[in-house]
């Protein structure tokens, strides 16, 4: 074979060996930093854990994530033991402080209260309840209907109102769980989470009116101007009202004739008509 040939194939092939080591170091060394990448140990869920359990040792576990961990990851068991779950957690899924209610405050209902709001309970029955309906979870509006105060003897007599709109049901008896099944509860109390302001409104008119519970679409947020509506407004048709007749009498007292008139038939072959003429002086 040629000197010349045996030369190229054999530069050819160095140069194809070094490539292929260069590719195997770069290669390497990036799988090594991946297996060498640091872990961080956290606490995350044992099991699926309903919103107000207070956590116990069993509810937890641990698990490694590589780099960044999320923000407000717990390190250490005791972070977490004793404290009220305030979201639905989910096996193997890292606990973060901002998922649990505050050191000492218990589970419970008290624990879903988000800050600066109130829970208040409003007593129900199987109609002002939506039938049942009204579970952990859904929105509602509240109606109150009444006699307004100062006005017992009122013409329009009992008026309802939209009093509070889009608002979030908190428990449903002793029941905060969210209902997956949609399924109807009979419960004699719902609490509703409120403004402090809200609060007090919503408190007042339990004493006064009787109040009304509005099942409502959670997706429609929307606040809309909705005007009260009287007792009278039901029994109202839409006849128009007859005009009312005016008094004959003038704006000086004397009564006011119709003018009389005269009337003449005219013949023009086979057709007839008639005429009218305006007597003078109305005689």
């Amino acid at each position: 074979m040629n000197k010349r040939v045996m030369t190229i194939l054999l530069c050819a092939f160095v140069v194809a060996a070094g490539c292929a080591y260069l590719v195997f170091r770069v290669v390497g060394n990036r799988i090594g930093m991946t297996h060498q990448q640091s872990t961080t140990r956290v606490i995350a869920a044992a099991e699926d854990i309903k919103l107000g359990t207070i956590l116990t040792a069993g509810n937890l576990t641990t698990i490694e994530i590589a780099g960044s961990i999320p923000k407000g990851a717990l390190l250490k068991a005791e972070d977490a033991i004793g404290r009220g779950v305030i979201s639905d957690l989910y096996q193997g899924e890292p606990i973060v402080d901002n998922r649990l209610a505050p050191v000492g405050s218990g589970g419970g209902l008290a624990a879903t209260i988000r800050q600066g709001m109130r829970a208040c309970a409003v007593k129900v029955d199987e109609v002002v309840g939506v039938a049942g309906f009204v579970t952990p979870g859904m929105r509602v509006d509240v109606l109150i209907s009444g006699n307004p105060p100062g006005l017992p003897n009122s013409s329009e007599g009992t008026e309802v109102k939209t009093l509070l709109q889009n608002i979030e049901v908190l428990s449903a008896g002793t029941d905060f769980q969210k209902d997956a099944g949609g399924k109807p509860q009979q419960v004699q109390v719902v609490n509703l989470l409120v403004s402090p302001e809200q609060a007090e409104v919503l408190s007042l008119a339990s004493s006064q009116a009787h109040i009304q519970l509005v099942l409502r679409n959670p997706l429609d947020t929307q606040i809309v101007q909705i005007p009260g509506t009287a007792m009278s407004t039901l029994f109202a048709d839409n006849k128009e009202v007859a005009p009312q007749r005016h008094s004959a009498a003038g704006s000086n007292g004397a009564m006011r004739t119709a003018p009389r008139f005269n009337s003449v038939e005219v013949f023009n072959g086979l057709q007839r008509s008639e005429q009218r003429f305006a007597a003078p002086g109305g005689k």
